[in-house]
């Protein structure tokens, strides 16, 4: 939805109206992820995508009958004609897709506070219609849907406005929203008999690198490909200079643990400790451990870890806040020049980011249950 916002203003400014439809579950190998949108404005312009162009008409005029009825429903996209589903998904895979007569304002206020600097992420939860398609894989003729109901916001501090009426679920709602602003990722969960899809609104992935060394400069280049705001820091004026890190957002020479104040280090950040300095890189990983940080990996050979590792305890980090070290850093890919080293690190990050195990696509499409193999990946995704 963030990158269609500047489409939804400028229509809006023509006095332009849209409806839109949106992602709420996947099956397979679906096109399109959770929370992917498309927008269908009243004077048939179309912007954005939920299946990568197979479905993207149909979608469209869906969002036009809702938007003469007044009423959201979710439709099942999905592989077999034969059996009465709605529209074949030629590219593979299976999708659930809700309707909507307009654009809700939340998603809209969300998505806008979440963008810069300083912004705030949130959580918007739409109730889905009680006739939308069950979790589990399998045909499902469309129903009527309802008028869409109002939405609830759960912020990344883990403020909730709204209520699903019990305490409980509540509560639930705001761990399945966290985990999912984390993740950056949406999804439809089950609550209280109810499907709620959570749609994701975090801040920028922030990148902190500690050493302004050669591998840095490949790190910050491709961390920025991805969508991170990118921070270097370095007690070393002659390393940490524009000229070697022009594509930094901040660049910022000093002590680490000294400046994580300044820098509002915290639970959204990526940290990777570079330098081989003992006296510089472990105060940077006590305190980005101390502060929850999602990812804290640091250089150094299976000697150095572990001598690193036993100093740390004897400073006072726990055996808890240590395991969450990744040390050495990043996943084996083999490579060894500084560019392979940080493709190495930005691979750990995004696997963690996205709760990723790293592993070849091969192998696990190997081990993947032979069920949903036959049923829900019958062609390569388009």
């Amino acid at each position: 939805m963030k990158e269609l916002l500047d489409t939804l203003t400028t229509w809006r400014t023509e006095g332009i109206d849209a409806g839109r439809a949106v992602v709420v579950r996947t099956f397979g190998s679906a096109p399109r992820p959770e929370g992917a949108v498309l927008l269908y404005a009243s004077d048939g312009r179309i912007a954005g995508s939920v299946s990568g162009g197979c479905v993207e008409g149909a979608a469209a005029e869906e969002i036009e009958r809702a938007r003469s009825s007044g009423h959201a429903r979710v439709i099942r996209y999905g592989i077999s004609d034969e059996q009465a589903w709605d529209v074949g998904l030629a590219c593979g895979g299976t999708i659930d897709v809700l309707v909507e007569p307009v654009v809700p304002p939340s998603a809209v206020r969300a998505a806008m506070a979440s963008l810069g600097a300083g912004g705030s992420g949130a959580a918007v939860v739409t109730p889905l219609p009680v006739d939308s398609p069950p979790a589990d894989l399998g045909p499902h003729e469309p129903g009527a849907g309802a008028p869409p109901e109002p939405t609830l916001l759960v912020h990344d501090d883990g403020r909730l406005e709204g209520t699903l009426g019990d305490a409980n679920n509540d509560a639930e709602l705001i761990r399945a929203a966290a985990d999912a602003l984390k993740r950056g990722l949406s999804r439809t969960v089950e609550l209280g008999d109810r499907s709620l899809f959570i749609e994701v609104y975090p801040v920028r992935p922030r990148l902190v690198v500690v050493g302004a060394v050669e591998v840095a400069r490949s790190l910050v280049r491709l961390a920025r490909e991805l969508g991170f705001e990118t921070v270097v820091i370095d007690g070393r004026a002659s390393f940490a200079t524009p000229e070697r890190f022009p594509e930094v957002d901040r660049l910022i020479v000093g002590w680490p643990d000294e400046i994580a104040d300044q820098i509002g280090l915290g639970p959204n950040d990526a940290v990777a400790v570079l330098t081989h300095d003992v006296k510089f890189d472990e105060p940077a990983i006590v305190e980005a451990l101390r502060r929850g940080c999602r990812y804290v990996g640091a250089v150094g050979s299976r000697k150095t870890q572990a001598d690193r590792r036993a100093r740390l305890l004897e400073a006072g980090v726990s055996e808890s806040e240590l395991a969450q070290l990744r040390g050495p850093v990043g996943l084996d890919l083999g490579g060894r020049n500084p560019a392979e080293t940080a493709l190495a690190i930005l691979a750990e990050i995004v696997a963690e980011r996205y709760g990723g195990s790293g592993v070849p696509m091969r192998d696990r499409a190997s081990t993947a249950p032979s069920k949903m193999v036959s049923e829900a990946t019958p062609a390569t995704a388009g």
